[in-house]
């Protein structure tokens, strides 16, 4: 197949590439980095310690994560179109449910509504009918969608935080809520046409042949599949331990919360970057190549943020940190179909993104134990430093092993 440069690229795939990165977007209104901005408010609000607000939250995320094992075949059994008319209203519901929330009940629902729609079935949705409509340049289309994430995240804090100040923080959710409803309908029309892969020609795709016909079944008893889970988890893990308890690292550090969000640019610029240039790389090289080596930015980053206590070193982490989540968007949209082909993509994925959740979950609420328990961030931030160094190091025999299954099936 003939590479289309960038521009034509856009051109003739842009409605499919436009639908993905409007479900990246509003997949923000459930993810840490969005929800922690009003950590403290809700916090003062139901009378909450760090410890039992990371323990609902972590809670709540973990059941949206169960439910994610039951509702994320839906994309292989109905149109994409219709998963969003259904997913959009709910994350809207959950946006809503958390500016009316008086207590601990409703806050709860909120919550579990906001992870399962946002960062559940939004991302789920988008990674998986990416990589069901693309093939040979799969890296290249997620890569692209991806960004709307990032736009989130560059985006919407400052806004969010101006909003709040200005109207209280029950009046960001109210919004949220309304663009969430107004662009699940854009999306849903975008997606009225799906988009059927044109045949391959020239040199085979990445994709293994044999690997179409994998189900969930078969994929769980893989021994490959968890150290892949392992590695890939780690940036929902970490980025949300971080960002989820910002607000007390810059106050023990004797930061104020404009040097956090300062340094929020940067990261995104960098994600930005690393999430393109990862996609190219992906389409020429295939995700086992990079999944040994995309953690060890990160790595780096959480020992400096850990043992540098200056401000520079939180411009640094999120550089870092903004390398590995660049090439991290691309390599969870690309490695599963690769590995396991497309035909069950949907009910395999719906695992994978489990676990993501549930990584997501486990760091802020262990974090927020540990800080309770006296464990300081400092030691926290050095150990997670140690688990991306051993992550990248444990997973490159798995790698050689699947290329190796990889090269005996195209034989």
């Amino acid at each position: 197949m003939t590479r289309l440069p960038e521009a034509a690229f856009l051109r003739r795939e842009g409605r499919w590439l436009l639908g993905g990165f409007l479900l990246f977007l509003l997949s923000s209104f459930g993810q840490t980095f969005f929800v922690s901005l009003f950590a403290d408010d809700i916090r003062d609000k139901h009378g909450l310690t760090h410890g039992s607000y990371g323990a609902l939250y972590m809670a709540a995320t973990l059941l949206g994560a169960v439910a994610l094992t039951r509702t994320g075949d839906l994309v292989d059994r109905h149109p994409a179109r219709r998963v969003v008319l259904v997913s959009a209203p709910l994350l809207a519901l959950g946006a809503v449910a958390m500016a009316c929330s008086s207590d601990l009940f409703t806050l709860f629902g909120a919550l579990v509504l906001l992870r399962l729609f946002g960062q559940g079935m939004m991302t789920h949705t988008a990674f998986t009918v990416l990589g069901r409509w693309f093939t040979r340049q799969r890296g290249r289309a997620v890569s692209l969608a991806a960004l709307g994430l990032n736009t989130g995240e560059a985006a919407l804090p400052a806004p969010a935080v101006a909003l709040a100040v200005a109207a209280g923080w029950q009046s960001v959710w109210w919004a949220a809520g309304a663009l969430v409803a107004v662009a699940g309908v854009a999306v849903a029309a975008l997606f009225k046409v799906e988009r059927t892969p044109p045949p391959a020609t020239g040199a085979p795709a990445p994709e293994v042949p044999a690997a179409a016909g994998w189900t969930r079944a078969e994929v769980l008893r893989d021994r490959c599949f968890y150290p892949l889970l392992l590695t890939t988890a780690a940036p929902a893990l970490i980025g949300n331990t971080v960002f989820f308890h910002q607000a007390h690292l810059a106050e023990t550090r004797g930061w104020s919360l404009g040097v956090l969000a300062s340094a929020f640019p940067l990261y995104a610029v960098s994600t930005v970057l690393c999430s393109v240039a990862g996609g190219l790389l992906l389409d020429r090289y295939t995700g086992l190549v990079l999944l040994p080596v995309f953690l060890l930015p990160l790595g780096g980053g959480l020992l400096l943020l850990g043992t540098v206590t200056a401000p520079w070193s939180v411009f640094a982490f999120m550089a870092l940190y903004g390398v590995t989540n660049g090439l991290s968007l691309s390599l969870f949209g690309a490695v599963w179909p690769e590995v396991y082909g497309t035909r069950h993509l949907g009910a395999v994925r719906s695992v994978v993104v489990a676990v993501l959740v549930f990584a997501s979950a486990l760091g802020p609420g262990a974090g927020g134990l540990l800080l309770d328990a006296g464990v300081g961030q400092p030691v926290q931030l050095v150990a997670l430093g140690g688990y991306c160094l051993a992550a990248s190091v444990f997973v490159v025999p798995v790698t050689r092993r699947l290329r190796a299954r990889r090269t005996a099936v195209l034989r």
